[in-house]
């Protein structure tokens, strides 16, 4: 992979991290969701010009 491809991967991946916790911590305490619930999350990526659609479940919250 070249340099360029890496980092420009690496710097949609860091954006995608950061503005996705802000948009989960702003609803999570909206909602007021207690810091020990646990709730399914499940994150979708989608690049049509590569055919790819990957999906990404998990867990989030709990002690």
């Amino acid at each position: 992979m070249s340099e360029n491809l890496n980092m420009s991967v690496r710097k949609f991946l860091k954006e995608v991290g950061v503005t996705s916790q802000q948009i989960i911590e702003k609803e999570w305490y909206k909602k007021n969701f207690p810091s020990d619930r646990k709730i399914q999350v499940e994150m979708t990526l989608i690049i049509k010009d590569l055919d790819i659609k990957h999906i990404v479940s998990g867990e989030i919250g709990g002690a």
